[in-house]
Order: C-alpha cells, then sequence, then structure tokens
C-alpha cells in the first residue's frame, strides 16, 4: 500500500513538472515539442484542406524545424484533437499520456520491483527524449502491450494494435506475433482495424493518400540522415560502416526476423508472453528502415522485466542511459570516419540487441537439440 501510494505522488509530481515546463514556455513564447508540433501541423493542414506531404504551413519554423509529416493519412485524423490546443499544451497532452503510459505498461511488466523501475526511468535516454520531443510512442506501446497481454479476455482485443498501425506502420509487426502465438482471430482484427483506418484515410484525404502510399511513405531525406547516431536501426548500423548496398542490410534483417519468430514462438511454449513481445519489438527496431532512439521507448519493458536482477539491470540501464551514444562524434556525416571504439559505442543499442538476441537464439537450439532423445545404436 505504501509502494502504491510513493508511485501515485511520483505520477503526481511528474506531471505536476510537464504542466509547469508547458505554462512556462507558454508564457516567455519559447517554442516545445518538435514531434509534437509536427502532429499538431497534420491536423490542421486536414482541417484547412492543405497538403500534408508538402511543407506544413502551420508548423512555426522555430519549433519544428519544418520537419515533414511522414506518417499515414489515417494518423493526421487520429491527431485531428491536438488542433483545438495551442502547441505547447499540445505537448503537454502527450508528455502526461506518455507518462501514463509508461506507468500501465510498468504495472504489467515489473512484478518485482515497479517503484524501483519507475524510478529509472527518467534515466533512460529514449524516456526524456521521447518526452521532450512530444512524441507518441509511449503512447502507442501502451496500447500494443494492452492488446498483447490483457488481463482478461476480451473480444475487441487486436483493435489498438490496429490503431497504434494506423499512426505510425513499425507496429505491422505485432501482427505476426499474434499469428505465431496462436491468436489467428486477434490478428485478423488487428488487420481489419488498420485497413479500416487506411480506408477512411482514403476516403477523406484521397490525394494525401495516393502521395503517401506511392511516394511520401519511402521518402524521409528530411527527417534525418540514415547514417545519423541517433538512427538505431540495422539500416542505420550499415550505413555508419559505409555500406552503401541494401544487401548487408537485408540479409541481418531476414535473420533477425527468422530468429525472432523462432524465439517467440519458444517464448510461447514456455509461457512467457513478455519476453515473446519483448523479442518482437527488438526485431521490429532493428529491421525498421529507420528506428530513432526515441523509438527504443521497449526499452522501460526490459527494465521492468530485469527489475529483479539487479546485474542485468545495470547493464541494460548502462546501455540505455544513452551515454556511450553522447560521447561519439555525430552529425555532418561524422559518423562514417569512426574508429573501432567509437563504431561499438555508437551503435550500442543495435549492437546490444543483436548480442542478446544471438545468444537467447544459441540456447534455444542448444537446449532443442540436448531435449531430443538419442538415437539407438543397433
Amino acid at each position: 500500500m505504501r509502494q502504491e501510494k510513493n508511485i501515485l505522488l511520483g505520477l503526481a509530481a511528474a506531471i505536476a513538472a510537464l504542466t509547469g515546463v508547458a505554462v512556462v514556455r507558454w508564457l516567455g513564447g519559447a517554442p516545445l515539442g518538435v514531434d509534437s508540433a509536427v502532429y499538431r501541423a497534420g491536423a490542421l493542414a486536414v482541417l484547412r484542406g492543405q497538403p500534408l506531404y508538402e511543407p506544413l504551413l502551420a508548423l512555426d519554423p522555430k519549433s519544428a524545424l519544418e520537419l515533414p509529416f511522414t506518417y499515414p493519412p489515417s494518423a493526421a485524423l487520429l491527431f485531428l484533437p491536438l488542433a483545438v490546443l495551442p502547441g505547447h499544451f499540445a505537448w503537454l497532452l502527450l508528455a502526461v499520456g506518455s507518462v501514463l503510459a509508461l506507468w500501465s505498461v510498468t504495472r504489467r511488466f515489473a512484478c518485482e520491483r515497479p517503484l524501483l523501475t519507475l524510478c529509472l526511468l527518467p534515466v533512460l535516454e529514449p524516456v526524456w527524449r521521447m518526452i521532450s520531443l512530444g512524441q507518441i510512442n509511449g503512447v502507442l506501446m501502451a496500447m500494443v502491450v494492452l492488446d498483447a497481454l490483457p488481463v482478461r479476455n476480451r473480444r475487441s482485443a487486436g483493435v489498438l494494435i490496429g490503431l497504434a498501425a494506423a499512426v505510425k506502420l513499425t507496429p505491422l509487426i505485432f501482427v505476426p506475433y499474434l499469428f505465431l502465438t496462436g491468436r489467428r482471430a486477434e490478428a485478423w482484427r488487428a488487420l481489419a482495424t488498420f485497413l479500416g483506418a487506411s480506408a477512411a484515410g482514403a476516403l477523406i484525404l484521397p490525394g494525401d493518400s495516393i502521395r503517401y502510399w506511392t511516394s511520401a511513405m519511402l521518402d524521409n531525406r528530411n527527417a534525418g540522415t540514415v547514417d545519423w547516431v541517433l538512427d538505431q536501426s540495422l539500416h542505420g548500423m550499415f550505413a555508419r560502416l559505409g555500406a552503401t548496398s541494401l544487401g548487408w542490410y537485408a540479409a541481418f534483417a531476414a535473420l533477425c526476423l527468422l530468429a525472432g519468430a523462432l524465439l517467440v514462438r519458444e517464448f510461447h511454449r514456455r509461457g512467457d508472453q513478455r519476453a515473446a513481445l519483448l523479442v518482437t519489438a527488438g526485431c521490429g527496431l532493428l529491421v525498421s528502415p529507420l528506428s530513432w532512439t526515441h523509438h527504443w521507448i521497449w526499452a522501460v519493458l526490459l527494465i521492468g522485466l530485469l527489475s529483479g536482477r539487479r546485474a542485468a539491470l545495470m547493464c541494460a540501464g548502462a546501455v540505455f542511459s544513452g551515454i556511450a551514444l553522447a560521447v561519439v562524434p555525430e552529425g555532418g556525416h561524422r559518423e562514417l570516419s569512426w574508429n573501432p571504439v567509437e563504431t561499438v559505442l555508437g551503435n550500442a543499442y543495435v549492437l546490444s540487441a543483436l548480442a542478446v538476441g544471438a545468444v537467447l537464439t544459441v540456447r534455444m537450439l542448444v537446449r532443442g537439440r540436448l531435449a531430443r532423445p538419442a538415437r539407438r545404436v543397433q
């Protein structure tokens, strides 16, 4: 009871602090929330009949550096409530939603030490970067977790995953997860929800939908360079290594998906749904063409899962503190001239995920081999 009270007091303090930041910045006229400004500008473009995939006319260059809207048209429709708020309070809404989302998923994952896990969260680079940018990744993660790890059976299970994919395409990785874990009805429901939201976007915004699905979806030139250190994906790592061909990226991505599918099936067989979900999230982050560090918000669930293992918890906290990424030269394609030590540090998220995945896969294969009955010698 006391621990629960401390957690609620901490949440209230965090929300009060975020509110104070929003009010002070609003009164001072200082910009706040790069990505929340883009979400809001996309919603205003829909209301004003302006194109989504041209420079956003409602975007304040001081707050968002003229970033493009890189999400499906269905996302712009879902962002419409942000249009009625001033920009600073749109950021506040997403920041408070992120805090509550992290609290809800931590309760689901951190069975042993939820208070310790929550206290560690502000130290994690994906957490503070997500909140400072006004990103929605924490809310999308909570939607996936609520669908994938329900407290009780729900007839609507799968809908939240479909809606999350309608905002950003990457949650589609959890549809194969549902199939692999034998939840076919939920997988089809998630797909139907995603397709329904996409159809609504095409019906309401036909021109923008054609533009997105034919060209804008693949155009990330204005969202940041692939070799930038903050892109912690396989694609980004190979770009920093100077591998201009997509061959290495495609080969490693295929191996990750294969190993991930085997691990998901194995963890599901053993009844460890939390580990199966984290493996799926890790695969999605690795194989996505772009995985900015705030996309690695799934590290929160890893911290929760490891809350009872001190050494592993310290290692995960050290990796996702972002210190390794902060000490290497970055920007202006300086990543292409890293020395070997800088290469390891600058790809910390990717290499750590690959190492853990490789260890888990080898252990699974060895255990499977040992579990087979030996052939009788005639």
